[in-house]
């Protein structure tokens, strides 16, 4: 057996264990192994992380919940593998480059695609890894002799299969449709990227003339008055009595020299605003499908940079909102602006850039999805997939039953290339994992690319199986495909988690996990999200660099509930940290106590209980029992409670079995047997604590890997290491209930002594009689035999059974537990002339605060001037000055009666 420095310095032993463990390949998982040792597969897919980033509390708090999981399922002789790997995150890099290249004084444009992407993957070389060596700093126990890239070849191979397949289906197409358009970004986004927020705006309501009646209107009203140089309608609905003589009648366009029809749909509300719609087709979801109905024309107004396109117009050029003015100033002009009426509405912004978006009508790349949500839809409703909180499927179905199709095409230059080819001769699109030869149409030779990339979710929604060989049949895809559970956070359910499951179904005809287990935001101790913007961002390398990985993990996972956010506070961190001191210490109390200990007794003792050995040749006392019977119950417990995904839950009952059972109770209960080396329960002390403690340190092991290592390679010799030891099981041999009962009786009367004594200020140096007197013979006995160990914890000089309070003065003061009195001789815990003294002067001291404080409440000047806080600080002053003085009265009056 080694030694353990006399501090814990996580800095001294995170990094040499971590590769440690690297060494030994701990971390990996073998399908071959797994099949040939009939081993369960468990499998976690790591979201990637994108390699723009560093880690931050977000992916701490993922991993981290990820890694315990991870450890749990690898020690309950699972072959667990954890899939790490990146994201090439298309538009979230493009900027950043190009950010990079304009500080060099480069320009995107002069470099070309190709030199472009050459500083793509320079920055993929110099980033890329980054993140993960943060990650190992975490103590993260991914295989990382597998890590994947979302560009890497064999992904890039599953991308293009499943486009051409896809497009093969059909539910790939390419047409005009209406989509969201950033006009920083300069590319198009999915809805999924959409953020709306509430925004104060106006309605301007403006009258449209009637062709050929002189003088009466059409009045709508809009949020966007640009947008009405790309009208080609307006609607009413065919119900409403008000426009039935409109419809099919046209509408002078303002500010321009067309004319509009009026078309009657069921889509306009007539209870909202005037009953009358205009319709741009080419600007707004509902209008491009009304214009659909009605085959009006879909006329572009704006160009990629969001300003005006209407040639000879004087708005041509203009910026979208300076558009806005000079129109509405313009049709005031004219005497077409009715009114304009404040209107709080959602708008839409780009979740990066936070740009408002537009709609715009363009050609792009699609994915049917109505067929494809319904397999999906399906899966969370017959189970074979569920949501940790449940309440989060709704989430799920409430995005896939009003899914509109995917606009999967991008117009950037870094990400998977969309695999379509262009004749240039006919013009014929061809989709082919390659560059055709020729032209099935035409025959010509020469074909271009098609210049858009794929949206990054494309790639990543097939994360799960394309990191594990498909669409190649590999042993690694049959033996760990499905997954098991995904740990993600609630704010990418539509982008990441939906996309996997359809795409999944749709793939391998398998949901690709069985259990979605969602995690809220780390926030900072004010509740606020984190963000550079406030700069409240907490740096979990700071973290690790000040506390050790151990301590951040506990941090993140005490008191964390699936769903729900949290507050980091550092209070917490130091809490942590003095924990894993905790364990530490008491560890090297019990190995310096091991030191001692009879190797040949203590292999009995492991031979008796741990295995078929004799219990009767090695006995056990009833707080040895009674510690083993909750280090028991506890492992049944964590286990159930990380089976049901309640990492916080079951962190709480480590720590609070290790602090307080453990180090509180059972190691003080035992001292007097450790430092007697004639008492012949001895060795079963030190083989309970040695057993408890490894046990514990077992339990604790997914959340603090790192102590928990140094501890036990030191303790024991049987094993290399503790993420491959065998994880505890409850044992039905170790079930003590009625020790369990008697110790409790012991630690109530423990307590109940402590109370009276601190009432008292009786120093723990200062000992005294304890008489329990019951008629209980039962629970005499449990006092007879726990009489070393409860003399010491009930600070008693000595420990007196009996069954009525004969020889025990009046003066003795008294505690009840349940079927039982304790008496305590009142002069021996009090110095009577002491205490007189000391509570004089008490008295004296508390007469003249309540002096002073009734002197400032009774003086009017303080009352009407003071600020109300003051005069409340004083009121609580002198309710805590009545009651200490009413106190100091009582003990006075008992001491001189």
């Amino acid at each position: 057996m080694k030694e353990l420095e006399k501090t814990y310095n996580p800095s001294a032993i995170e990094e040499k264990l971590y590769q440690k463990w690297l060494d030994n390949k701990y971390f990996h998982a073998d399908a071959e192994r797994g099949k040939r040792e009939g081993k369960k597969p468990f499998t976690i897919v790591m979201p990637p992380p994108n390699i723009t980033g560093q880690l931050h509390m977000g992916h701490a708090l993922d991993n981290t919940m990820q890694d315990i999981l991870t450890r749990y399922k690898r020690m309950q002789g699972y072959e667990a593998l954890w899939q790490p790997g990146t994201d090439h995150a298309a538009i979230a890099t493009e900027v950043k480059v190009i950010d990079k290249l304009k500080n060099e004084g480069i320009d995107k444009q002069d470099l070309g695609r190709e030199g472009f992407l050459e500083k793509c993957w320079d920055w993929r070389k110099e980033y890329g890894t980054r993140i993960i060596n943060q990650l190992h700093k975490l103590g993260s126990s991914a295989d990382w002799d597998r890590e994947r890239f979302t560009m890497d070849e064999g992904c890039s191979d599953a991308v293009l299969e499943v486009f051409c397949k896809l497009y093969e289906k059909g539910y790939i197409y390419k047409g005009s449709r209406i989509i969201n358009w950033c006009p920083v970004c300069q590319t198009s986004i999915s809805d999924a990227e959409v953020e709306h927020q509430e925004q104060d705006g106006f309605f301007w309501h403006i009258n449209y003339p009637i062709a050929g009646e002189e003088g009466r209107f059409v009045e709508i009203a809009t949020t966007r008055p640009e947008t009405l140089l790309g009208d080609t309608a307006v609607a009413v609905n065919p119900e409403d009595e008000r426009y039935q003589d409109l419809v099919g009648k046209m509408l002078k366009l303002p500010l321009t020299d067309r004319q509009i029809p009026v078309v009657a749909d069921a889509y306009v509300d007539k209870e909202f605003g005037t009953g009358c719609v205009k319709i741009t087709p080419a600007h707004d979801p509902n209008d491009f499908e009304v214009g659909r109905r009605h085959n009006l024309p879909e006329i572009c107004i704006m160009n990629d940079d969001a300003t005006i396109r209407c040639p000879g117009s004087k708005y041509d050029g203009m910026d979208r909102y300076e558009a806005r003015k000079a129109m509405v100033e313009d049709l005031k002009e004219q005497g077409l602006l009715v009114k304009v009426v404040p209107h709080s509405h959602n708008v839409g912004t780009h979740d990066r850039c936070k740009t408002t978006v537009e709609p715009m009508v363009k050609q792009q790349w699609f994915v049917r999805m109505e067929e494809m949500a319904k397999p999906a839809i399906a899966a969370l409703k017959s189970g074979e997939l569920k949501f940790v909180p449940e309440s989060f499927g709704k989430t799920y179905l409430h995005w896939l039953e009003g899914i509109r199709d995917w606009c999967i095409s991008r117009q950037l230059w870094w990400g998977h290339r969309i695999p379509a080819y262009y004749c240039q001769e006919c013009g014929e699109i061809v989709v082919a994992k390659s560059m055709p030869e020729k032209c099935p149409k035409c025959g010509c030779t020469h074909f271009k690319q098609d210049e858009d990339t794929l949206d990054t979710w494309f790639s990543s929604a097939l994360w799960p199986f394309s990191t594990l060989g498909w669409p190649e049949k590999t042993q690694e895809l049959e033996y760990f495909y499905p997954t098991d559970v995904l740990v993600t956070g609630y704010d990418i359910i539509f982008f990441w988690v939906i996309r996997m499951v359809f795409s999944g179904i749709e793939q391998t005809g398998k949901c690709p996990f069985h259990t979605v287990l969602i995690h809220g935001l780390v926030r900072d101790s004010q509740g606020r999200k984190m963000s550079k913007s406030l700069g409240n961002g907490i740096d979990p390398l700071e973290v690790i660099d000040k506390y050790g990985a151990d301590a951040l993990r506990m941090t993140l996972i005490t008191g964390n509930a699936p769903g729900n956010d949290m507050r980091f506070y550092w209070e917490r961190v130091e809490n942590s940290r003095n924990f894993a001191n905790k364990v530490w210490n008491a560890s090297r109390f019990i190995m310096m106590n091991m030191e001692k200990a009879d190797p040949e007794k203590m292999k009995a003792y492991d031979l008796a209980w741990g295995a078929d050995g004799s219990k009767d040749a090695a006995p056990l006392t009833m707080a040895d029992k009674w510690i083993l019977s909750k280090v028991n119950t506890l492992a049944k417990d964590v286990t159930e409670n990380l089976d049901k995904y309640e990492l916080g839950i079951a962190l709480q009952k480590v720590y609070d079995f290790i602090w307080e059972e453990f180090c509180d109770w059972y190691i003080e209960m035992v001292k007097p047997r450790l430092w007697n080396d004639e008492d012949e329960t001895h060795t079963a002390a030190v083989w309970t604590l040695k057993t408890v403690l490894i046990r514990s340190l077992k339990l604790l092991h997914p959340y603090m890997p790192f102590i928990t290592e140094e501890i036990f390679c030191n303790l024991q010799e049987e094993e290399p290491s503790i993420m491959i030891s065998a994880w505890p099981e409850y044992q039905e041999a170790w079930n003590f209930a009625s020790e369990e009962n008697a110790v409790e009786t012991i630690k109530e009367a423990v307590r109940a002594i402590r109370n009276v004594r601190t009432s008292m200020n009786v120093p723990p140096s200062k000992k005294a009689k304890v008489y329990v007197v019951s008629e209980n013979d039962q629970l005499l006995d449990i006092f007879e035999n726990s009489r070393v160990f409860f003399a010491t914890l009930g600070y008693a000089s000595e420990v007196i059974l009996q069954k009525d309070k004969n020889g025990i003065g009046e003066d003795a003061v008294s505690a009840v537990i349940p079927q039982a009195a304790i008496y305590m001789p009142f002069a021996e815990l009090v110095d009577v002339a002491k205490e007189l003294e000391r509570l004089t002067k008490e008295k004296e001291r508390l007469v003249k605060e309540l002096a002073r404080v009734n002197g400032m409440l009774n003086n009017e000047k303080f009352v009407s001037k003071a600020p109300e806080a003051k005069i409340n600080e004083e009121k609580a002053k002198l309710e805590k000055y009545t009651q200490m003085m009413s106190q100091v009265e009582e003990r006075l009056s008992q001491l001189q009666s």
